[in-house]
């Protein structure tokens, strides 16, 4: 029995058809609102290189400033995203080796901080870490960046860890209970097995889901534009589109430039993820043959 019949059963002639012409119907529909919209664009000069000119054209007098203000608002993202992202790893790991190492007593508050942290709205969190945090007399424009960008990384912090707390935990659990046992066995303590045996191998394990996550981090930053004016990137288009009034041209550039960050992001978490596969089959391949040189040797 085939794997495809297995989860479902295969169409007969009459629902093949049936899945044609319903899939013809739907391009053609698809395919008339496009056309529509496009005609809609074209009448209203949306196409035109005035609006576009900006964006695309070296030669007009406002692409300098335009792309220096788009630059400005990757650098800021990247920034935010970064530091957000470095902190949420360190603190998530000491959450994560809490939760291994402590009895059951002292790890329930930390599943509820955990849950807590989880259940909150990420937009609550940067407007609690922006705006609040101002109010209440917490100044952080001492620090390089100012009040804005550390809200901004403080909210982002704080959602994430819990994240990559249970990222951690997770990569630690999938490891086997050999690798503990072994490490105590040479002498060394429960922290020293931890910290030089099991966080490594979980690191590499959970890899490609850090950098995963990185990619809602970056895009998480774009909330601090609906709080507070910092100019991360959406902020920057919203500057631009308003001077030059033309908000559809300006965030279509926008939104390209977030997916090329993020498709790179993804493309290097799948790479990643393909050389730890590879290096797991060489290792195995190197183990069988190691074990069958042995058994000649004995025989």
């Amino acid at each position: 029995m085939s794997e495809q019949s297995v989860l479902y059963d295969a169409q007969g002639p009459r629902a093949r058809r049936r899945t044609r012409i319903g899939t013809v119907v739907a391009l053609v529909v698809i395919a008339a609102l496009a056309f529509l919209a496009v005609r809609r664009l074209i009448d209203r000069e949306q196409f035109s290189m005035e609006r576009w000119g900006p964006l695309i054209d070296p030669g007009n007098e406002a692409f300098d400033a335009v792309w220096r203000l788009i630059g400005t608002g990757i650098v800021n993202t990247l920034t935010a995203a970064a530091v957000a992202m470095v902190l949420s790893i360190v603190l998530g790991t000491l959450i994560a080796v809490a939760r291994l190492s402590l009895g059951r007593p002292g790890r329930i508050p930390l599943i509820g901080l955990v849950e807590l942290c989880r259940g909150l709205p990420v937009v609550v969190l940067v407007y609690f870490g922006v705006r609040v945090l101002d109010d209440v007399g917490v100044d952080l424009s001492g620090l390089p960046g100012g009040q804005v960008l550390w809200g901004l990384i403080l909210a982002l912090t704080v959602y994430n860890m819990v994240i990559f707390a249970e990222v951690v935990r997770a990569g630690v659990n999938s490891l086997p209970r050999g690798q503990r046992e072994a490490a105590l066995a040479t002498g060394m303590t429960n922290g020293q097995a931890m910290r030089l045996v099991l966080l490594p191998q979980a690191f590499r394990v959970m890899l490609p889901a850090i950098i995963s996550q990185l990619v809602v981090v970056l895009k998480d930053t774009s909330l601090v534009a609906f709080i507070a004016n910092y100019d991360e990137l959406l902020s920057q288009g919203e500057s631009i589109q308003r001077n030059l009034d033309n908000p559809i041209q300006t965030f279509f550039v926008i939104a390209l430039i977030y997916v090329a960050i993020n498709y790179t992001l993804s493309k290097l978490a799948e790479y990643i993820q393909r050389r730890q596969g590879r290096a797991g089959r060489s290792t195995v391949q190197e183990t069988d043959d190691t074990e069958l040189v042995a058994v000649r040797d004995g025989a």
